[in-house]
């Protein structure tokens, strides 16, 4: 994983676990076979590609749902 990617990818999502989160679990849905969002080369890891698709806009954060009135 490359810091400078990191670096960027955390001027978009600002929380480090939010990053964290969404990262690792784009990296589980890679390695089980899903398509990369963007171009990508044979030096790229799993991690680098999630972070770029995240730099990229490929992948966002879900707006919450707005809750339930009782």
């Amino acid at each position: 994983m490359k810091s400078d990617l990191v670096e960027k990818a955390s001027e978009i999502i600002s929380d480090p676990l939010v990053l964290i989160n969404m990262v690792s679990k784009r990296v589980r849905q890679l390695n089980s076979g899903r398509s990369p969002l963007i171009p990508t080369r044979p030096s790229m890891g799993a991690a680098d590609i999630a972070l770029t698709e995240i730099i990229e806009g490929k992948i966002k954060l879900a707006d919450p749902a707005p809750a339930a009135e009782a």
